[in-house]
């Protein structure tokens, strides 16, 4: 069974042979500190360990030609519409004919990443545009439904264009509103702005068949997750999490196999020595995979500071519980 047989069959809650094994990426300082272990890259890794090839598509949706300031009012939108054109040749992947023409036999999955969640749709990079849509949000919320509308519908147009070409094997959508006390907007602002303006999305999906949509969130995110259930994501990805809210154990109780699982193993468990390790990746991983439907990871890139022998030491439990 290859790769992308395995996820697929992960996905759908049957019975491959054995759960998939993605790489969890590494920080940029990682192999400086481990070069002493002999390692220059991530190939050298890949001759070490076990991982099922992954590969992500990004959409370009930011504006072209970029915004010198954002919209604050629905007359200030038509700036933005005319900087958002889903057939604009410059929004492809580079060397993407190219590229497709690789894509179509490939034996490994193939993610497409459609939406940056609210703050970055709406534009913040910064503290000042922060600031100014906490402000949108509470005097103007009509105006960020609209924003909102417009760039869910631009989403879809590009995310259609994708599809035309080559068919991928999961949707992301990446939400990064959490802090380890939960999301900055309440679950009703949350599916108000974000998860009503994703229909357009959700139809052409639906549309072109993909199965499996991913919900990538940080930190805490607990309280947003039956709204985003509700509206047809069926697998969380949780990244740099606080381990007590997002405990993926705790989550599979509530919603069941319904909810495929990816990640669920706390980064900082690698500081602990070894014992610590296998008691918590214990606690996780064989009751997950025992119920089907969970790709075991780190919930994190590996940061410089977490020793190659921990790492090593985990992904030989990982491959051995598998």
């Amino acid at each position: 069974m290859n790769s992308r047989q395995r996820f697929l069959e992960t996905m759908r809650n049957e019975t491959p042979d054995r759960a998939p094994l993605f790489a969890e990426g590494l920080r940029s300082g990682v192999f400086k500190e481990w070069k002493l272990r002999g390692f220059k890259n991530e190939k050298d890794l890949a001759k070490k360990f076990t991982y099922d090839r992954r590969e992500e598509i990004y959409l370009d949706l930011d504006p072209h030609p970029s915004l010198e300031k954002w919209p604050t009012t629905v007359a200030e939108l038509d700036q933005l519409r005319a900087s958002l054109d889903a057939d604009d040749p410059v929004r492809l992947p580079e060397n993407w004919l190219k590229r497709v023409r690789g894509l179509q036999n490939r034996d490994y999955s193939l993610m497409l990443r459609v939406h940056e969640g609210l703050f970055l749709t709406m534009g913040v990079d910064g503290w000042d545009r922060f600031e100014e849509l906490m402000y949108l949000l509470s005097d103007a919320p009509d105006f960020v439904k609209e924003l909102m509308n417009l760039h869910g519908e631009f989403a879809a147009k590009s995310t259609d264009r994708i599809l035309q070409d080559v068919t991928v094997d999961a949707i992301v959508f990446s939400e990064p509103i959490g802090g380890n006390d939960g999301p900055l907007v309440s679950p009703k602002m949350h599916e108000e702005f974000v998860l009503k303006s994703l229909r357009p999305l959700m139809d052409v999906i639906k549309q072109h068949g993909i199965e499996t949509l991913i919900l990538r969130t940080y930190a805490n995110s607990r309280v947003i997750l039956p709204g985003a259930v509700k509206y047809g994501i069926n697998c969380l990805w949780a990244c740099e999490v606080e381990p007590d809210a997002m405990d993926y154990l705790d989550i599979r109780r509530e919603f069941g196999r319904d909810l495929r699982l990816i990640a669920g193993i706390d980064l900082d468990t690698l500081l602990g020595d070894k014992e610590s390790i296998r008691r918590e990746v214990e606690r996780v991983v064989p009751r997950l995979l025992e119920q089907g439907g969970y790709v075991p990871l780190l919930d994190g890139r590996v940061r410089e500071y977490i020793p190659f022998e921990n790492y090593r030491y985990y992904r030989e439990l990982l491959e051995e519980m598998v």
